[in-house]
């Protein structure tokens, strides 16, 4: 999966991927979760989940007829949600076992050190790297959708209208987590 995930990045030709994908490299997000337990909530769950949306959102833009260009729809997809990574970190508590005896038991944690929100924060990311167009801006900056803040609503709504494709990553996100539980 790894590697399709970085042939479908290569293929955007994008000027600044090859060092993205390097600064990935030095990261955790080959390997990290998702989520601490929602969704993908185990080792490589965000590369799973990334791989999943693009599938969804491929399919979503053919059956909306919506024209949107194929490496827009790579970035999009593939790294909404790298402000993920270097995010989750083990942690240990006490749960009892099968036979009902206290164990030491890891579970996924907070710990984050670049506090920028969610969207807002991968597209800073992406854009030391690599050049966004608005298009991309507004889908992965507005791909959490209606669990933003309600004073947002309207403001998302806006992007929604102005940007179809934004709708169809929080749709295709939404559909990754709840429906595949990655």
């Amino acid at each position: 999966m790894k590697e399709q995930f970085i042939e479908l990045l290569k293929s955007t030709n994008r000027e600044g991927i090859e060092n993205l994908l390097a600064f990935l490299e030095k990261t955790d997000f080959y390997v990290a979760p998702a989520s601490t337990k929602y969704h993908g909530a185990y080792k490589g769950g965000l590369l799973e989940h990334s791989m999943k949306v693009y599938e969804i959102l491929k399919e979503k833009i053919k059956n909306e007829k919506l024209d949107v260009k194929e490496d827009t729809i790579i970035i999009s997809a593939l790294l909404h949600d790298i402000c993920k990574l270097n995010f989750y970190k083990v942690d240990y508590r006490n749960a009892k076992n099968e036979k009902g005896e206290w164990e030491k038991v890891p579970y996924y944690t907070i710990d984050d050190t670049i506090p920028y929100g969610h969207g807002e924060k991968s597209v800073m990311m992406i854009s030391e790297y690599i050049k966004l167009t608005n298009e991309e801006k507004y889908a992965i900056r507005w791909h959490m959708g209606f669990t933003e803040p309600k004073e947002l609503y309207g403001t998302i709504g806006q992007a929604y209208k102005k940007y179809p494709l934004a709708l169809l990553l929080f749709e295709a996100d939404l559909e990754s987590t709840y429906f595949y539980n990655i």
